[in-house]
């Protein structure tokens, strides 16, 4: 459900543009997309580090998974993810409100992409850059190194596995979820952490593409 509204929240419109050949977004239209994107988006990185967890428990503990990983832990989990995303996409909306536009902004992107729009304002943004590495570190440092440690313990229990049907089992597990973890957080962060670095707008877009399409 995340992964559909996440991509719901920008593809329809690109592949609009596509076939009208326009585009051409509104205002209000862009500070939309953007809200609902900060929210998905930091809805699918939590949900990515819960995930992680949910793998650890399964290795690392797997005589008791089905007393750890209650529905109510579950449903807490999932509930305290979607509450945070909503506060952090809440804020950078208003922060964004407080920026000044000219007449008419051209943002060389297919989607209306947080650190794109704010680099395209014309007042002062620098309270705006703060709130969003404020927001990259807590809400892209911390769940990333939840799932750093989940992965280091998974692969000290896989070590002391002795037979290799059972390490291959383990591994299986984790294969699909590592991968994406992997595309999703080096893209994602390679476009925000360097926003603030010239970088060419078809690098960005192409690495957006990557975590806004390919990962979902």
């Amino acid at each position: 459900f995340a992964d559909i509204c996440f991509t719901s929240t920008t593809i329809p419109k690109m592949l609009w543009n596509i076939q009208t050949q326009s585009q051409v977004i509104t205002y209000a239209g862009c500070v939309t997309q953007m809200y609902f994107f900060l929210i998905f988006g930091g809805w699918d990185d939590f949900l990515l580090t819960v995930m992680a967890y949910d793998r650890f428990v399964a290795i690392c503990h797997p005589l008791h998974y089905t007393v750890i990983m209650n529905p109510r832990l579950c449903g807490l989990l999932v509930l305290v993810s979607w509450v945070i995303s909503v506060l952090n996409s809440l804020l950078q909306s208003l922060m964004v409100l407080r920026l000044s536009f000219c007449a008419k902004v051209e943002i060389p992107h297919f989607f209306c992409e947080f650190n794109q729009v704010v680099g395209q304002a014309c007042s002062n943004t620098f309270l705006n850059d703060m709130v969003m590495y404020f927001g990259i570190v807590l809400l892209g440092g911390a769940p990333l190194a939840g799932i750093l440690y989940s992965y280091s313990k998974i692969v000290s229990s896989i070590r002391r596995i002795s037979s290799a049907q059972g390490k291959y089992k383990a591994f299986s597990t984790c294969a699909s979820h590592l991968s994406v973890v992997s595309l999703f957080y080096c893209t994602i962060l390679g476009v925000y952490l360097s926003s603030a670095a010239p970088q060419s707008s078809h690098s960005s877009a192409v690495a957006s593409v990557m975590y806004t399409v390919v990962t979902p």
